[in-house]
C-alpha cells in the first residue's frame, strides 16, 4: 500500500528535499506540495493525500490554523497531520496536537526518522516523542483548557488505566505486556476510548488524559 503524502512548506528548498526523500522510500509518494497554510488546505480537499507533513509557520495562514481546517472537515477524517517544527521546545507544537494534529518532528530529525514518523503516522499512531512531549506538557498544559473531545469520565476502571498508559507513550503491546492482557484486547480497549471520547487518534487521547488531570506532568515515561 503506497502512503500518499502532501508536503506544506513555504522554504522550496525544504520542500524539495523532503520531496526526494519521500520518493525515495517505495511505500510512499508525494502527491502534493503547498508553500501556504492555505494551498495546503485547498490541496488536501482536492488530492485527499493519506498525510500531510505541515510546517508550523507559514505565510497567509499558519500550520496549526491549516491544521483545524483540516481536522474539522469531515470529508477529511481519513487524513493524517505531522507537524514539523523549528525547535523541539515550540509552544505552538501544543496548540497543532489541539488542532488535531496526530504528531510533531523537529526539521533537524535523520531522513531515515521521518520516514519512520510517517510510516507510524499514517497507520493511525501518534508520534509523540515522550522527552519533548513531557517538556510540552509540562510547560504549556498547567493550566487545562477545554478539551475538544470527551471527559474520561465516560469510561470503565480500566479504560481509564489503558488510557493513562497511552498518555505515557505506551504503544498497544506495551499496554498488554502491563495490564497482561493481548494485544488485540489492549487494541480493542484503545479502539473503544478513542470512540467515546469522539478522538480522531491516539495523540488527542494524549491530549484528554492531560488535559482532564487523569495523568499529570511529570509522569510521562514508561
Amino acid at each position: 500500500m503506497t502512503i500518499r503524502v502532501l508536503l506544506a512548506d513555504d522554504q522550496t528548498l525544504v520542500r524539495a528535499a523532503f520531496a526526494m526523500l519521500v520518493e525515495s522510500a517505495r511505500d510512499m509518494a508525494v502527491v502534493g506540495q503547498a508553500g501556504t497554510g492555505r494551498e495546503a488546505v485547498e490541496l488536501t480537499r482536492g488530492e485527499r493525500p493519506d498525510l500531510v507533513v505541515m510546517d508550523i509557520r507559514m505565510p497567509d495562514l499558519d500550520g496549526i490554523e491549516a491544521t483545524r481546517l483540516i481536522a474539522a472537515d469531515k470529508e477529511l477524517a481519513g487524513v493524517r497531520i505531522l507537524v514539523l517544527t523549528t525547535y523541539d521546545t515550540d509552544e505552538n507544537i501544543v496548540e497543532a496536537l489541539r488542532a488535531g494534529a496526530s504528531g510533531f518532528l523537529v526539521k533537524d530529525t535523520r531522513p531515515a526518522e521521518l520516514l519512520d514518523a510517517i510510516r507510524t503516522v499514517a497507520a493511525g499512531e501518534a508520534l509523540l516523542s515522550p522527552g519533548p512531549t513531557a517538556r510540552l506538557i509540562e510547560r504549556f498544559l498547567r493550566s487545562p483548557s477545554t478539551p475538544a473531545t470527551g471527559g474520561p469520565e465516560c469510561l470503565s476502571d480500566r479504560e481509564r488505566g489503558v488510557l493513562a498508559l497511552v498518555a505515557r507513550g505506551l504503544n498497544n503491546a506495551e499496554i498488554a505486556d502491563v495490564l497482561d492482557l493481548s494485544p488485540l484486547t489492549a487494541k480493542t480497549h484503545v479502539s473503544r476510548i478513542m470512540g467515546k471520547l469522539g478522538a480522531r487518534d491516539r495523540a488527542q487521547l494524549v491530549m484528554v488524559a492531560y488535559e482532564s488531570g487523569l495523568v499529570t506532568p511529570g509522569t510521562m515515561g514508561p
